[in-house]
């Protein structure tokens, strides 16, 4: 049975992904590496059944809790962020393309959802986080992880909107 053959740089993304797992003493398993390379490759957020489809391409008895543990895994390697407001996930390019020193490491992550063609756009802004930092501090609270999710219009269909 054939591997899925990615793109070149989503190959270059999965051989990161591998080296970074293996310097945390964990493992990217040919099934792992497959389900990071279809979150990579989807031009929008992914569910999990869009991949569990993706994966039966190659893997006929592919079931829902070989998706989840895989994804369970990757969202805890650093390796893909979980977009809660869609329920579906994609890459954290931030890591895989070496912006930061190795997965797992929590960055501000913050999303920009378009309504009008539900593309996802991820920001790596420390200032919004520190901005929450300093607010919750006031009140005694201690941020531990934050993931934000704004919604709106992209560009292009702000553009589109306005023409």
């Amino acid at each position: 049975m054939a591997a899925t053959i990615f793109a070149e740089k989503t190959e270059t993304r999965l051989d990161n992904a591998e080296r970074l797992c293996a310097a945390h003493g964990s493992r990217l398993t040919d099934l792992r590496r497959q389900v990071l390379g279809l979150v990579l490759e989807a031009a929008r957020p992914v569910g999990a059944y869009d991949l569990l489809d993706g994966l039966r391409a190659d893997k006929k008895g592919a079931a829902p809790p070989t998706v989840y543990r895989a994804l369970d895994f990757l969202l805890e390697e650093g390796l893909i962020h979980k977009i809660e407001r869609l329920s579906a996930f994609v890459g954290c390019t931030h890591t895989l393309d070496g912006s930061h020193a190795e997965a797992g490491h929590p960055h501000a992550a913050q999303f920009l959802i378009c309504t009008g063609c539900g593309q996802v756009t991820e920001l790596d802004d420390h200032g919004i986080l520190h901005a929450l930092i300093d607010a919750t501090r006031q009140i005694g609270f201690t941020v531990h992880h934050s993931t934000v999710e704004a919604e709106g219009l992209c560009a292009a269909c702000r553009d589109a909107a306005t023409a």
